[in-house]
């Protein structure tokens, strides 16, 4: 009886483990992107998206961000209008701009779903997907990229001038991307979350509806695309504290503040409180100010985008792009002038002494 007992025991537990084993099979085979045969083209295609992304779901960010700004009673009017102003005197540009107060819910605006030039402006919407798939264990923050021809992208940044097969962590990569605007590092960076179709597909699920990345960077040519919403929505996106962790969160923070080039948005709010170029971020820190901002340029176009903390610790999202005739002076200037337009509004209330 005991030997029968055991015999029986042995085969339960032999059939048990061969279901387990089973479907242990065949979990891995579809995390691995294997389908049956009998699956079409179509359904491989998705599994592979699926695959190389996997990541959450469309972004509700109407709970952070407003969608419909024809029917907002929050607009601020003065605002809106003094940009359309400055951008009128200047004939030959074309001119967008965005603010969105965070926690007050109000907002300015100057053609803000405009799609322009987006320069290295795209480097912001990239950073967040990036940082989307260290969430979602599809990429890891150290792991290692190699440089490909394919890769090298002339302009700023020093990794084109790397040897052809030398590595990189993601961590580098990813900051020399927004410090210094490394065009080789952001093609990386596109390759690695799956190319420009997948990215794309990412850009269209967070509500980033005139984003689009063409070719790769530099793109002098201006056929990658922005809008001013949409890069202040991605700014909102993170700050709301949904689509990150909290981890991920700290290091979109973290490496945006690594951006050496202040000149263009920073440095209008500057001017706005009433302070002199020169020593911008320190001169902002000292009256209370953290600007995160990244800034674009080729030439035809330029742009700049920020999340800003204020003295009183609340924040606003903004954006500023304008095309131009190559090298015109007056693009950049009236990027600080429209900045220097909104820093009344990004002044809080003086609190009592006590």
């Amino acid at each position: 009886m005991l030997l029968l007992r055991v015999l029986l025991m042995g085969v339960g537990l032999g059939v048990i483990s061969g279901s387990i084993l089973k479907t242990l099979v065949a979990i891995q085979n579809n995390q691995n992107g294997l389908q049956p045969k009998s699956f079409n083209v179509n359904s491989i295609a998705i599994n592979k998206l699926n695959k190389l992304i996997r990541l959450k779901k469309p972004f509700p960010t109407e709970q952070y961000f407003p969608e419909n700004l024809t029917s907002s009673k929050k607009e601020l009017i003065e605002l809106s209008t003094t940009w359309r102003n400055l951008a009128n005197e200047q004939k030959g540009l074309e001119a967008s701009a965005f603010l969105y107060l965070i926690d007050q819910g109000s907002y300015a605006k100057l053609s803000p779903n405009k799609a322009l030039p987006a320069a290295s402006t795209i480097k912001i919407p990239i950073l967040l997907v990036v940082l989307e798939m260290i969430d979602s264990g599809k990429i890891s923050w150290n792991e290692k990229l190699k440089i490909n021809k394919e890769a090298l992208g002339g302009g700023a940044g020093w990794m084109a001038y790397q040897p052809i097969g030398k590595v990189f962590p993601v961590h580098e990569v990813t900051t020399e991307m927004i410090r210094i605007s490394d065009n080789t590092a952001t093609n990386l960076l596109i390759q690695r979350i799956g190319g420009k179709e997948i990215i794309n597909q990412r850009f269209q699920e967070l509500g980033l509806q005139n984003t689009q990345i063409k070719n790769y960077l530099p793109d002098l040519k201006g056929t990658n695309t922005t809008s001013t919403q949409d890069l202040s929505r991605v700014f909102a996106i993170v700050d709301s504290g949904k689509a990150l962790s909290q981890r991920s969160r700290d290091l979109f923070r973290e490496t945006m503040s690594t951006s050496v080039t202040n000149s263009l948005l920073p440095e209008g709010i500057l001017k706005g409180l009433g302070s002199s170029s020169g020593n911008t971020d320190y001169k902002l820190q000292i009256k209370g100010y953290k600007v995160f901002n990244k800034t674009g340029d080729i030439g035809i176009a330029y742009g700049d985008a920020a999340l800003i903390q204020m003295p009183d610790t609340s924040r606003a999202v903004a954006g500023f792009l304008v095309k131009g005739p190559f090298n015109d002076p007056r693009s950049t200037e009236l990027i600080r002038d429209m900045a220097a337009a909104m820093s009344k509004i990004l002044q809080p209330q003086s609190s009592k002494t006590r």
